[in-house]
């Protein structure tokens, strides 16, 4: 419960803290870059080292890596049709592509599953969903950010991302069987748990509820999207066309899921893909979750 009472309390200080004059306007990008260049390298540094990697990641694995595609193809046609802007089309790539599968996810999995199924959600979000915003979230940021991009400088952004610089040294010594002294471990695992707080605070600032903005569509089709026709899709695949059954199965589909990713709301403020709607995604999409996450795991316990 204190994890579910942490994203209001630090989305209201963030809220409350925009109106404060001692605050600068842009005070969330400042918070932004803290995430990006400490919180998210230190999340890799600390996690990746630790995976076993085994046939069991398939079906997990392919929660992030399936979801973030069939979100690309879903928008990017949505957007040709109606002839959104690049922004407005990449921000929701992002923020209804990537599940809140750790910070939201951790502590539901486990109330509901038990440690054996936090086992399953760890392979979701570690190789899963931290990676994509580590690379593919950042390739579509770049790409539709601005109205066009070379490739040199896409795969520079990409190469050149501090938590996709923190993932591949973490591969490095996870291949080598290797990990850091206890020491380093430590100040990585401290430094990881500062990327909820902050960036909720983050999504505070730059939450705004007004009735008259032109987002409140875009919110509905996003959410939908991310709470039930991704979790669809993923049933669809796993159970009825795959037959998968048993824990991890349940587990996976249960991510899926999930709310939209903070972090994923962080990459698309930080490169201007419609900020408002970004935080949107996140201060209307966890409390929704909540409710359709009952429905999902009311489903899922007829496989």
């Amino acid at each position: 419960m204190e994890n579910i009472l942490l994203i209001f309390v630090c989305m209201l200080l963030g809220f409350l803290l925009k109106r404060n004059k001692d605050f600068p306007v842009l005070s969330y990008k400042t918070l932004n870059q803290f995430v990006i260049y400490i919180s998210l390298p230190a999340i890799a540094l600390y996690y990746i080292p630790k995976l076993e990697i085994s046939s069991k990641l398939l079906f997990p694995l392919g929660i992030a890596w399936l979801g973030f595609a069939l979100s690309y193809v879903f928008f990017t046609a949505f957007g040709k049709l109606f002839g959104w802007s690049k922004k407005l089309t990449g921000c929701l790539i992002i923020t209804a592509g990537l599940g809140n599968t750790s910070f939201v996810g951790f502590p539901i999995i486990e109330a509901v599953y038990g440690k054996q199924g936090l086992e399953t959600a760890v392979i979701v979000d570690q190789p899963g969903s931290f990676v994509v915003v580590s690379t593919l979230a950042i390739l579509v940021a770049t790409m539709f950010s601005r109205g066009s991009a070379n490739s040199n400088e896409i795969l520079k952004k990409v190469l050149f991302f501090p938590p996709f610089i923190a993932f591949s040294i973490s591969c490095l010594l996870n291949f080598m069987d290797a990990d850091f002294p206890m020491v380093l471990q430590s100040v990585f695992q401290k430094l990881g748990t500062t990327v909820t707080p902050i960036a909720l605070v983050s999504v505070g600032m730059q939450l705004e509820f007004d009735s008259k903005s032109k987002h409140w569509k875009f919110l509905g089709l996003g959410l939908l999207f991310k709470l039930l026709i991704t979790p669809l899709f993923f049933y669809l695949l796993y159970v009825v066309l795959l037959k998968g059954k048993g824990l991890e199965v349940q587990v996976s589909v249960l991510e899926s899921a999930m709310a939209p990713m903070i972090t994923g709301t962080i990459v698309a403020s930080n490169y201007g893909l419609k900020p408002k709607l970004s935080s949107m995604m996140i201060g209307f999409g966890i409390p929704i979750s909540f409710i359709t996450l009952i429905f999902w795991y009311y489903i899922l316990q007829h496989i």
